[in-house]
């Protein structure tokens, strides 16, 4: 199957050993953050886990599976809040198998059904978090993710 003509979406993509994370969210509602946190807790428990694009990626389905990648323009850069963007090391591209989505505490669920997101054409699973919460997120994408202690 051939792949879809790319998508420009507003995210935050990040690899943790061989699964993809797609974080969304407005502006200014933790994406890079949360993904530099994850980041960091994966890699303290002995994980693969690397930036595949901050704010802007591009996405398009292969073979039926979303793909993101960074522009090449802001391949391998974070931008961290109050200092601009910075370097890291990061992947050229990432297979998407979980969509976080950034949501005001009052939105979310206290227990959430299953649910899934069409970004270019694929159903990802979506899960809701609490927007610039790091420390509530954290525990629920590492579950999802089956991240120790969850593994």
């Amino acid at each position: 199957m051939p792949a879809t003509a790319k998508q420009n979406i507003h995210g935050t993509a990040i690899l943790v050993g061989e699964r993809g994370l797609l974080i969304t969210g407005p502006s200014g509602s933790g994406k890079t953050t949360l993904a530099l946190a994850l980041i960091d807790h994966c890699r303290g428990r002995g994980l693969f886990s690397r930036l595949v694009g901050d704010d802007q990626l591009f996405a398009a389905a292969h073979g039926g599976q979303l793909v993101c990648r960074a522009p090449a323009s802001i391949a391998g850069l974070a931008e961290v809040h109050g200092i601009g963007p910075q370097k890291v090391p990061f992947e050229p591209s990432a297979v998407i198998d979980l969509v976080a989505r950034l949501v005001p505490a009052g939105e979310m669920a206290r227990l959430q059904d299953e649910a899934s997101e069409t970004i270019a054409g694929c159903a990802v699973a979506r899960i809701d978090v609490v927007r610039q919460n790091v420390a509530a997120a954290l525990p629920a994408l590492s579950a999802r993710l089956c991240i120790a202690p969850f593994s």
